[in-house]
């Protein structure tokens, strides 16, 4: 979801989507970017980074949200 579909879908929420994130989102949304600047400068179009970042995001959140040891860090 880009910011204006969160500040359209949450009209009565103040700040933006990462004041709303859980860390596991945070952490991921980090890497993403790091990623995505890495993809850039091989020259990937945008196209083809948006399927390698939704790639990565969906296998990153999956191992935060199950890991019992990052459980115990909350």
């Amino acid at each position: 979801m880009i910011a204006k579909q969160w500040r359209d879908t949450n009209p009565d929420k103040k700040g933006n989507i990462r004041d709303y994130a859980i860390i596991e989102q945070l952490v991921v949304l980090s890497n993403m970017e790091s990623i995505n600047a890495l993809l850039i400068q091989q020259g990937l179009p945008q196209n083809e980074r948006l399927i390698q970042l939704n790639k990565v995001a969906v296998t990153q959140m999956k191992s935060l949200v199950e890991n019992k040891a990052v459980k115990k860090l909350k």
